[in-house]
């Protein structure tokens, strides 16, 4: 798998999003992607109980843990890599998280218009 280019959505290199948890679809702590991340695991995101359980009605379960893969369960403040789709969905229904523009992969822009994340940008 041959990684796309490291580079954010304001064009400057990508920073990471997580290394506690580790994220990314390449547990690498970066939103990197490549052709094979079929969900494009782009958009860092810092979790919130209310996208937690947004998450969970929809069917992608991010706070249980699931060992077997050694997977612990996110909780709220928690950063990590989302489906840039899965984040566009959440952000059309009033449940988008917070995101992290300097660690959000420009391949993002595919799916979510600049100004969605903007919208949800923060600082910290």
């Amino acid at each position: 798998m041959n990684k796309d280019p490291s580079v954010n959505v304001l064009g400057d290199p990508l920073e990471p999003c997580s290394i506690d948890p580790v994220t990314g679809f390449f547990r690498d702590g970066c939103c990197n992607t490549c052709s094979e991340d079929q969900g494009s695991h782009t958009v860092c995101a810092i979790m919130t109980a209310e996208f937690l359980a947004y998450s969970k009605y929809v069917g992608n379960d991010l706070s249980t843990p699931r060992p077997e893969f050694h997977f612990s369960g996110l909780k709220p403040g928690d950063a990590w890599c989302l489906c840039a789709g899965r984040f566009l969905q959440a952000a059309d229904e009033g449940a988008g998280p917070r995101i992290r523009l300097a660690s959000t992969h420009r391949r993002a822009l595919d799916i979510v218009p600049l100004e969605v994340l903007t919208e949800h940008a923060t600082d910290d």
